[in-house]
């Protein structure tokens, strides 16, 4: 069993309510995230619920790289050993490209790729060294193509958060580190709260029921929920581009 579980981005969103899952079913949390009062109040709420699981929190800037190596490593000692880490911060910023806002796309990139490989730098260093534990990158049904407009950085920061799993995943093969990639779907959550078009939205609990369904079963590759986003990944890996863009 994977006891020990850390979770960046663990203050808010599908973070969040993974960590709720997970300490429900009784396991031990490291909670990472930049807002370290949130953490707080939700290691209150699990313990409360769940009195006999241990909950450490850590303040993380995950594009801060010094930090993640601290805090993975002090997550590590503080827990006895570290059995699952799930790469999940990220935020939803972009606009379309030229069009005056690369700040924009540029933080998204840096966050949800930069920063998602310096996680598994940190996270492969403990493995390594134990020749044991579980890596979960949280990518996303959009990393599947590349996507127009406000997603495009986005969509890209998770296509290249795919194809890092991947190659992690080869070079693990027959080997006891094991490699998971989870791509949910529209699940709702704060960051595309905004976000006027979102077909075959599934709401955050059963959304992530799914996600750790997935993980405890260490796929190695889920789409998830896996009705209707494992059909829909199939169609768009193949749909011709004019017919995705009038999808979109």
């Amino acid at each position: 069993m994977r006891r020990n579980i850390l979770i960046t981005g663990a203050s808010a969103g599908l973070g969040e309510e993974m960590a709720r899952q997970f300490a429900a079913k009784g396991y031990n949390l490291a909670l990472t995230a930049r807002r370290e009062d949130r953490l707080a109040a939700l290691r209150e709420e699990f313990l409360g619920r769940s009195p006999g699981i241990t909950v450490t929190i850590h303040k993380l800037d995950v594009t801060v790289d010094e930090q993640v190596f601290s805090v993975f490593r002090e997550a590590d000692q503080a827990h006895g050993q570290l059995d699952r880490i799930i790469v999940n911060a990220g935020i939803g910023k972009g606009a379309p490209v030229g069009t005056g806002r690369p700040d924009a796309n540029r933080e998204t990139l840096m966050t949800n790729f930069i920063a998602a490989f310096t996680q598994a730098e940190a996270a492969m260093e403990l493995f390594r060294a134990r020749n044991a534990g579980h890596l979960v990158f949280i990518a996303s049904a959009a990393a599947l193509r590349g996507l127009p407009k406000t997603i495009t950085a986005y969509a890209a920061a998770k296509a290249g958060v795919s194809s890092l799993a991947e190659g992690l995943r080869m070079e693990m093969l027959n080997k006891p580190i094991t490699i998971s990639t989870i791509y949910p779907g529209y699940i709702r959550t704060a960051m595309n709260e905004h976000v006027k078009n979102t077909p075959m939205i599934v709401d955050t609990v059963p959304g992530v029921q799914s996600m750790v369904a997935a993980i405890e079963a260490e796929k190695a590759k889920a789409y998830v929920p896996s009705w209707p986003w494992g059909p829909a990944a199939r169609f768009m890996k193949v749909v011709p581009l004019p017919i995705l863009k009038r999808m979109i």
